[in-house]
């Protein structure tokens, strides 16, 4: 096999003409990404849930009118970052290439996450550091969300590609019935 034909085309992903190296990788990007966009969903809203333990721990009363727009901007921030970057993050992911933005979206994501549980100081300066967070946070997770659906679109064949959910809840069996 000469090397020109092994090369991908633009756009498309690279994969082994070894049937079980493909199918190896179909199944390790359907988990990878399926624990991205949980971890990018799920911290879309979680936030909520904790917001009394966070604004007790920074010293900060968020029913104070002068401080609600922390309190607001801690729970949009990340929204509205994800919801406008991710069109342009999809758009990059298909030039770029889609696994390289999914990694450097988690690679993000994951930072801002760190740098935001190691939050030592109080009052306002600490809750602006927060968000600033959830925004970093935000431009991962939008990297995370933009890219994943193209990654297992890439990975799967088209007339696997409704297979990839049904067997995702029979794993590890076979991946299901041929269409022969």
């Amino acid at each position: 096999m000469r090397a020109a034909s092994l090369k991908p085309r633009f756009g498309q992903p690279f994969v082994a003409r070894n049937s079980e190296k493909s199918d190896r990788y179909k199944w390790v990007a359907l988990s990878n990404t399926t624990v991205g966009i949980l971890m990018a969903t799920i911290d879309s809203s979680i936030v909520l849930i904790s917001l009394p333990a966070i604004f007790r721990g920074i010293g900060l009363n968020p029913l104070v009118t002068s401080n609600t727009g922390y309190l607001l901007w801690m729970l949009m921030s990340y929204m509205v970052v994800t919801a406008v970057l991710v069109v342009s993050f999809g758009r990059i992911g298909d030039m770029v290439g889609r696994v390289k933005m999914y990694n450097l979206g988690f690679a993000i994501f994951t930072a801002g996450s760190l740098a935001a549980s190691l939050t030592y100081f109080g009052g306002p300066g600490a809750a602006l550091y927060l968000i600033a967070m959830r925004v970093v946070q935000g431009v991962g997770g939008a990297m995370i969300m933009a890219n994943s659906t193209a990654i297992i679109t890439d990975a799967f064949p088209e007339h696997e590609r409704g297979m990839a959910r049904w067997a995702s809840t029979r794993w590890p069996a076979s991946p299901g019935p041929s269409s022969g």
